[in-house]
């Protein structure tokens, strides 16, 4: 039986501001607030508001047989937080219906899983605090920032106790192979990949509103029709797209929303169901392991991280910003470390971007990729020559590793500690249990004992 697993991505980047060279020492806040304000309450009005609310229609309307994954990344949560509290709760009321499954991903939206294992795996356990403090729900499945993926990537989400993880069904990676099987991670089999039908998703998010597509207008009786037509042993379709797909990408005058809300009748009605990506990855085997030795992710034709590290200035700019990682991973400065998440954002480093993608792009207050690395490392001298004035960069690499050693060190012992203290809890009310049971009545033995000796006279 076929399946269909949706899933959508929430982000939207905190817009830096302009900041002069003479401004590095002085002025510690590097975000344009009323952009930021601005962009998240027109793509809630235009996008989020009435995408969520349609979402949580269909699943009301279909009774448990709509099922749909999302992932909201921390910066995004904090701006929705602060200008348009309205999509939380719509997010609090499709989670209610339990139709829906959160989807962890880097806090940032970053690049760190590229970069630095330490730095990833905090800004993914924050996440996934997040997820667990707002919705209740422990993430099983992983998706990176713009789904980028490798064998490395994979064994350090496997060793983070994920069960899956979204992943490009690129054509350089799969080859010969159908993205519609479930696969499983080259370092650990353990981890399943769910690979995106990139055609029936960019038919969705890209396509769908455009006159001059041969399939334009597309009905949802026709999209059904193309996945039911597809081989037998074809069983998982993986549409994955951003939320924002629906009314920015596509304008909600193309019908875009109602052409969604019929997929799941039209779906009935071919026998074709939705599931989460955490029922897939735990009730279909694995047909076999994808091996991904370069990183891959969804962005252009390319499939690669060329949009984000593809030039020399990009480049520069990232490795800038990690060479202060360690740094920063050891500290507990609230504003650093939120400054850190923001920065890390993959879309500043996309607006230095200089290929010719064929999509437009939009650079906010940028003109060109070269005035975005020039504001961009503005910021990031301000922000490490903070980071120094913590941790001095007379400080050797040796007594920093010592330092780092150390608080992993404390970090298993915290953890073994909280083990043990949950192994006693667990003891401790066995054994209260236990005392709180009644005694057991021996009357029943004195009985017998005096029916025998009436018999013996």
């Amino acid at each position: 039986m076929k399946t269909i697993c949706l899933y959508f991505e929430i982000h939207q980047i905190i817009h830096l501001k302009r900041y002069r060279f003479f401004e590095i020492g002085s002025d510690h806040y590097y975000y344009d607030d009323y952009a930021n304000e601005q962009g998240i309450n027109e793509v809630a009005e235009r996008s989020y508001i009435p995408a969520l609310t349609t979402l949580v229609e269909m699943a009301k309307a279909n009774e448990g047989a709509f099922k749909v994954a999302l992932s909201i990344s921390g910066v995004a949560l904090e701006q929705l937080e602060n200008y348009a509290p309205a999509v939380i709760e719509l997010l609090h009321e499709l989670n209610a219906t339990g139709c829906c499954e959160f989807v962890c991903e880097p806090y940032s939206h970053g690049l760190s899983s590229l970069k630095n294992e330490d730095c990833f795996r905090e800004e993914v356990e924050e996440m996934r605090r997040k997820i667990k403090d707002y919705f209740g729900q422990e993430p099983k499945v992983f998706r990176n920032s713009s789904l980028i993926y490798d064998n490395e990537i994979g064994g350090i989400v496997a060793s983070m106790g994920f069960k899956g993880m979204l992943v490009e069904g690129a054509k350089h990676v799969l080859g010969w192979k159908s993205p519609h099987y479930l696969y499983h991670c080259s370092e650990n089999p353990d981890l399943k990949l769910l690979m995106r039908d990139f055609k029936l998703s960019d038919d969705i998010s890209l396509r769908f509103s455009n006159a001059d597509w041969n399939e334009y207008p597309l009905f949802a009786d026709t999209y059904i029709g193309w996945i039911a037509s597809l081989p037998e042993n074809e069983q998982v379709i993986n549409i994955f797209m951003e939320l924002s797909a629906l009314g920015i990408s596509q304008p909600l005058s193309s019908n875009i929303l109602d052409f969604l809300k019929a997929l799941p009748v039209c779906a009935k009605q071919k026998g074709i169901t939705f599931s989460t990506p955490t029922e897939i990855a735990t009730k279909l085997k694995s047909v076999d392991m994808v091996d991904v030795p370069y990183p891959m992710s969804w962005a252009d034709e390319e499939r690669d991280i060329s949009p984000w590290l593809g030039n020399v200035m990009q480049r520069e700019a990232f490795d800038k910003l990690y060479s202060v990682a360690e740094r920063v991973y050891l500290c507990s400065d609230r504003r650093i470390k939120q400054d850190w998440y923001y920065l890390q954002a993959s879309n500043n480093f996309r607006f230095m971007t200089t290929k010719d993608t064929g999509v437009g792009l939009n650079r906010g207050i940028y003109d060109s990729p070269y005035d975005a690395f020039t504001n961009y490392m503005n910021i990031l001298g301000d922000f490490i020559g903070r980071v120094n004035a913590l941790y001095p960069v007379d400080m050797d690499d040796e007594e920093l590793n010592s330092l780092l050693t150390t608080i992993r060190n404390q970090e298993i012992e915290l953890v073994q500690l909280s083990d043990e203290v949950k192994k006693l809890q667990g003891e401790l009310e066995k054994a209260e249990a236990a005392e709180k049971k009644p005694a057991r009545k021996a009357a029943t033995p004195r009985k017998t004992a005096a029916k025998k000796k009436t018999a013996e006279k």
